[in-house]
């Protein structure tokens, strides 16, 4: 769908009801695990959008959730998109600080959060009782449909603000992408809604599509399956390379026909994990790029093409004269923020190093742009040595840096040692690739989507 076609959808509120809650009122939308039909979501959406403009919400306004994964949060995000406001989603994992200062900065009229909450910390969605408190009688500081924070892996976190034209068109183009769930069919989903990839593939693409969206009781290899195994229509699972190593350490016990397909945004998936997925389970583990400021940018769902990647529809990729990937964006999606070295003309500067077949139009990510480093006059692609680590037997993930010289923090599989590493990597890589440092870690830190943090000073911080 063209631009002027997406903000035609969106000149009034009503997108939300057009576009995520029509359908039949008995149609099952989400089950958690209780059956939740259209007829009840609409409802409850209702319910909320009053308390919202009760406590002050305004078209035009802001409101900002801070909710952990539950029907509070999703009834709450689409009556703030009704009531015509701007929805700013935070982590529910963010420390009081940081959203005391996001708070600040944005200042929504309202604040949604939690005053009761019950479930394991393993659940992945929880019972909420949510209250509405008022914060400023300041519009929103920009025209933006939603606004979310960069989980910031390779440094500070960004303010990126999303139209509601730039949703429904993504919501569309996932329509359009072939693998992804069809109607009928049931997305098991494990990636958090407030960021982008369980936001717009999972909860507005599902509500959309008329998928049912059914997040686990609770997150565990055993739980994925038995959520898979729960009913016979199809399923997709939905998640990041973190949950492929849970469904990896967990047999199944029989046989699970209803599992169509694994789909896994983030980091590419190494080989070697990819064959072990697909020799257990026997479905295929698609991969999908995407980033917060435009969504997916490209997948390959069958996994036929990886480690390439075909655009998604209506995204235009090219690769600049420095080897950077850059996407088609229409505006800036930035907030406060004008940096020509990350959007121009049109175009978002992915900072990811990457090529574009001229032939094919498949796109091969290669890792940051500034991962390209320079050893005695010698170049070193550090994504190469990170894999090339990563791949080996006894490590469960990896992140190399350059900090001075090549750093390698690893997290062992089980038991490891640094000369049982040298010695595998002088097999495998030239002197000159190889680490001059290598740091053991109990557990590498990542971002709150479950990516490894590339931050020299937390990788720092977290080595004992």
């Amino acid at each position: 769908m063209d631009r002027s076609a997406a903000e035609s959808t969106v000149d009034h509120p009503t997108w939300v009801d057009d576009l995520l809650l029509a359908g039949p009122s008995a149609e099952v939308c989400l089950r958690l695990p209780d059956p939740v039909d259209r007829g009840t979501l609409r409802r409850l959406v209702a319910e909320a959008q009053a308390r919202l403009t009760g406590a002050g919400l305004r078209p035009g306004g802001a409101a900002a959730l801070r909710l952990p994964p539950s029907l509070a949060y999703v009834v709450n995000l689409l009556a703030t998109w009704r009531t015509g406001a701007q929805a700013i989603l935070l982590d529910h994992r963010l420390t009081d600080h940081e959203v005391q200062g996001a708070l600040a900065r944005l200042t929504p009229q309202v604040v949604v959060a939690p005053v009761r909450s019950g479930g394991a910390a393993l659940k992945i969605f929880v019972d909420v009782t949510e209250g509405v408190t008022a914060y400023s009688d300041r519009p929103a500081g920009s025209p933006h449909a939603v606004i979310q924070l960069s989980s910031g892996s390779t440094g500070p976190s960004k303010v990126i603000g999303r139209s509601a034209a730039s949703l429904v068109a993504e919501v569309r183009r996932y329509t359009r992408i072939d693998g992804v769930a069809l109607p009928g069919e049931r997305i098991i989903l494990l990636p958090s809604m407030v960021h982008v990839l369980g936001l717009v593939g999972g909860l507005l693409y599902g509500l959309h599509a008329h998928v049912t969206l059914v997040p686990p009781d609770r997150l565990s290899g055993d739980a994925v399956l038995a959520a898979i195994a729960a009913d016979d229509t199809p399923a997709t699972v939905l998640g990041v390379p973190f949950h492929i190593g849970l469904l990896a350490s967990t047999r199944p016990t029989g046989p699970l026909p209803q599992f169509k397909r694994m789909t896994t945004g983030g980091e590419l998936v190494p080989p070697a994990v990819v064959n072990a997925f697909v020799d257990r389970f026997g479905v295929p583990l698609g991969n999908m790029y995407g980033m917060t400021e435009v969504g997916v940018i490209g997948t390959d769902l069958h996994g036929w093409h990886r480690p390439s990647i075909a655009p998604a529809p209506g995204i235009t990729v090219r690769e600049s004269a420095t080897g950077e990937l850059w996407v088609s964006c229409p505006d800036s999606p930035y907030v406060g923020l004008s940096d020509p070295d990350r959007w121009a003309d049109g175009w978002l500067h992915t900072r990811d190093a990457g090529t574009v077949d001229p032939d094919t139009g498949l796109v091969t990510v290669r890792g940051r742009l500034d991962s390209q480093v320079s050893v005695g006059g010698l170049k070193v692609d550090l994504t190469e040595v990170e894999a090339t680590l990563a791949g080996l037997p006894g490590v469960a993930a990896a992140v190399v840096v350059h900090d001075g010289d090549i750093t390698a923090y690893v997290q062992p599989d089980g038991p490891l040692s640094e000369e049982v590493l040298e010695k595998l990597l002088a097999e495998r890589l030239a002197a000159y690739k190889r680490p001059r440092v290598l740091h053991l870690l109990d557990r590498l830190p990542r971002t709150t989507t479950g990516k490894l943090v590339r931050s020299t000073e937390a990788l720092r911080a977290a080595t004992p």
